[in-house]
């Protein structure tokens, strides 16, 4: 696994991501993607950094990290599982997948496995209803889901 930076240095990469991004129109969205992509997650030591930076609260700052499910508090794991959990993929049997997929990961939604090998989200439509059930595998779409295809995610992701 690896190890966390020092917050000095998390405090110093967001302040340079701050300052090659602060003059965009809307520079709070592009500067939390680029932590994430860089840290894993938003570490909370960037955000009073990013809310002086950008004249907001700390408040300000922690409510769109929240607000957006694909912002992380802590670093996901190797693999990103998004099982959809709208109405279409439930139509067609979500329900008994979703249960089946967390009994095979041994964990639940929004949960990193200990060893690190995988986190499973839950996600509100992927866009791909034609082919429910859907989910995301490391950003990779998978459609027409079912026990066996689980299964083969399932090993795939543990190993």
């Amino acid at each position: 696994m690896t190890m966390q930076p020092a917050s000095t240095d998390i405090a110093a990469r967001t302040a340079a991501v701050v300052a090659e991004r602060r003059n965009l129109e809307g520079p709070l969205l592009p500067i939390l993607h680029e932590l994430q992509a860089e840290f894993g997650h938003v570490p909370q030591e960037a955000l009073p950094v990013i809310a002086e930076a950008l004249n907001l609260s700390k408040a300000e700052v922690h409510g769109v990290v929240t607000f957006y499910h694909d912002f992380r508090k802590e670093p996901a794991g190797r693999h990103v599982i998004k099982l959809c959990r709208a109405e279409a993929c439930q139509s067609m049997g979500g329900d008994a997948l979703a249960a089946r997929l967390q009994a095979l990961l041994g964990i639940g939604f929004h949960e990193t496995a200990k060893d690190g090998s995988v986190t499973l989200d839950a996600v509100y439509c992927l866009g791909l209803c034609a082919c429910a059930p859907a989910a995301l595998v490391d950003g990779d779409p998978v459609g027409r889901l079912d026990e066996e295809t689980l299964e083969a995610i399932a090993a795939e992701v543990r190993s």
